[in-house]
């Protein structure tokens, strides 16, 4: 994810629909701001969200790797998005079992994905790359569930 992806980011942060689990759509600064924060992501830590894209180029959202703090302690996350002509299709599925399998090639011993309580279809995706519920906590002053799984 780079600089270049900010009309495709924006799309995607700034849908209703994708956005629905979160306080608010992103502005389009705000989309720049994710994509720099990934960029440092990737400085930092080797890695972070990646575009998701079909064979033939079309933009389908992102996936990929952060490191969030869960009641004091950092832990790794993977997080997904996916532009709603996308939902439903098993491409989030498909693209959170690459990364987590990446997670696991690359050494991290422990994953999460960070879930609002009502977002269902992102607890399927979890729950379909093997994690499991840990714990329900707050996270960013929100309600949420972690789940979880030793690589």
């Amino acid at each position: 994810m780079t600089a270049d992806d900010l009309d495709q980011m924006t799309a995607l942060l700034s849908d209703p629909e994708v956005m629905r689990y979160y306080p608010a759509p992103k502005t389009r600064q705000d989309a720049a701001n994710w994509i720099a924060w990934n960029e440092r992501n990737y400085a930092e830590h080797g890695f972070g969200p990646w575009i998701i894209e079909l064979h033939d180029g079309t933009f389908v959202g992102d996936c990929g790797l952060t490191v969030q703090t869960v009641e004091g302690e950092r832990l790794v996350e993977v997080g997904y998005h996916l532009m709603p002509a996308w939902h439903g299709r098993g491409l989030a599925t498909e693209a959170a079992c690459a990364v987590r399998d990446e997670a696991r090639d690359g050494g991290i011993s422990h994953l999460i994905a960070i879930i609002r309580p009502a977002n269902l279809p992102s607890q399927r995706v979890a729950e379909k790359i093997g994690l499991h519920l840990e714990r329900r906590t707050s996270v960013h002053d929100l309600d949420c569930l972690v789940y979880g799984a030793d690589l």
